[in-house]
Order: C-alpha cells, then sequence, then structure tokens
C-alpha cells in the first residue's frame, strides 16, 4: 500500500513510474535524442498555438507592424526556408508541417517558433546586434529548435505533472504542510529550472547543427551571444536563471561548431559543385 512506503519519493520520481518517456527526434549530429515527458498531447499544443499565433498576427496587423519592410521580411524567410529544409536531420515529419514566418517591426530583442512550426522575429534582433545572414540563422536556428523538440509541450507537461505531483507526493509519502511547501520549492529548482536550461542548451546545439546544414558557418552562432554580451544589462545567476550564462552558452557552441563544421563544409562543396 502507499501507506507503506519507506522511503522518501520525489514528484518526479513518482510520475516517472507512472508516464512512459520517449524522444520526439532523433539524435542528429548533437545527439538531441534525449527522451522526455509528454502528458499533454501535440494536437492540444498545435491547436492552442495556432490561434496564439493569428491573435499575434492579428495585433501586429492592426498596428501596422507586420511585415512592414518588404527586403526584411525576404531576407528572413530566405534563411528560414534554408533552415527548415534541413528539419529532417532530426525529425521527418517537420518537413511536411504548416511552417509560417511573419516579421513584426517592434524594438524587442526576440525571434520565437511556436509548436508546430509558426515562426516569428522581431526587426529589433536584427538591428541591435546588427545580423549578418549567418547570425540570423542561427537564432532562427535555435528557435525552430526548440519546436522539433517540442520543449514548449514538454514544459507544459511538466508543469502539469508538478502541480498535480506536488499535492499527490506529500499525501502518498505522508508530508506535512511543511514537507508540501519544500516539494513546490525543490520542483522549482530541481525540475523546472535546470530543465529549462536543458532545453536552451538542447536547442543551441541543435540549431547550430540546422545552420550548418543550411550552408552557414556555425561559428557564427558564436558570434551572437559575444554581441549580446556587449548589449549589457545585469547578470543573473546561472543557478537562478532559466537560460545558460551567456560566457557557458559560447563555450558549449564553440565545442559544438566544431563538432558540426563538417556538415557546414559537405554542403560548401556541393553548394560550389552545383555551380560548375
Amino acid at each position: 500500500m502507499v501507506a507503506a512506503l519507506a522511503a522518501p519519493v520525489s514528484a518526479k520520481g513518482f510520475f516517472s513510474k507512472l508516464f512512459g518517456k520517449s524522444s520526439t527526434t532523433s539524435g542528429g549530429a548533437v545527439g538531441a535524442d534525449r527522451e522526455q515527458f509528454m502528458l499533454i498531447s501535440a494536437e492540444e499544443m498545435d491547436k492552442a498555438s495556432a490561434e496564439q499565433y493569428a491573435q499575434v498576427l492579428k495585433e501586429a496587423g492592426d498596428a501596422g507592424t507586420l511585415n512592414t519592410d518588404k527586403a526584411v521580411y525576404n531576407r528572413v524567410q530566405s534563411v528560414a526556408q534554408k533552415l527548415i529544409a534541413q528539419t529532417g536531420a532530426f525529425r521527418e515529419d517537420a518537413l511536411k508541417w504548416d511552417w509560417q514566418m511573419n516579421v513584426i517591426k517592434e524594438d524587442t530583442v526576440n525571434a520565437w517558433c511556436m509548436p508546430g512550426g509558426k515562426i516569428v522575429v522581431y526587426t529589433g534582433i536584427i538591428d541591435s546586434l546588427q545580423l549578418t545572414d549567418g547570425e540570423l540563422a542561427a537564432v532562427m536556428g535555435h528557435e525552430i529548435a526548440h519546436a522539433l523538440k517540442e520543449h514548449s509541450r514538454e514544459q507544459a507537461s511538466k508543469q502539469a505533472l508538478q502541480n498535480a505531483g506536488i499535492s499527490v507526493v506529500s499525501q502518498a509519502v505522508g508530508l506535512g504542510e511543511l514537507g508540501q511547501t519544500a516539494l513546490v520549492y525543490g520542483g522549482q529548482l530541481g525540475l523546472t529550472l535546470p530543465f529549462s536550461r536543458e532545453c536552451e542548451t538542447e536547442a543551441d546545439n541543435m540549431g547550430t547543427e540546422l545552420m550548418a546544414r543550411a550552408g552557414y558557418d556555425p561559428h557564427d552562432a558564436i558570434k551572437v551571444w559575444e554581441k549580446m554580451n556587449k548589449l549589457g544589462g545585469g547578470s543573473v545567476p546561472q543557478i537562478l536563471s532559466t537560460h545558460p550564462s551567456n560566457d557557458n552558452r559560447i563555450k558549449n557552441l564553440t565545442s559544438v561548431a566544431e563538432t558540426v563544421y563538417p556538415l557546414y563544409q559537405a554542403t560548401q562543396k556541393q553548394t560550389t559543385q552545383k555551380k560548375k
């Protein structure tokens, strides 16, 4: 019986025994085949993201900030298409997704890709960092990788697991109110935040491989974060941050760039041969 459990059980461990794990992607050259908990269906996530994406585009359209510069839009679209063409390296079904890409004229230094391949790039990140095409490919590759690995779905599943698990596990192992509070705090630091850093690094790795396969020098991914460092701003200790520190990110990307550089060279060689 549950009441007879002698050893403490964590929320994560308790639910690990109830739900199976699987990987949403193959490994590619960077080994991106980590297994994931998925309690929420892909269909639910795709539907929600499509609705939210439509709302974002409507608001930008009403504000007159959607795809206002044809040259910028065409440039971003060109980079996106090259990256999307390489998504089969991680999952074949992604090649058939309803990919959409839009540019919003806003100072926000950001870009994102929702589940199912719904992309937005803000002009603020292009202008503030003066991104080259290779650096833009690094940013977009990272965001596309989040969608390929279904990090949003995984994060939502983890949150659902955590919310349910705190109450269930606390009762199962006979913890009082203090114990339940500890599980809440432990869940934030031991489940959500480390997982988020893991996802960011995973997206860095996969995105760098995508850009290399698409014909962009993977070392340009390092330059993006060197530029980010120069933007300034306060630094949050990594243990309490959802993202890796820029310095750690650069260190990891330097290693990944060397791993996938042969893919870039192979693409360059194929491009040269086609021109002959």
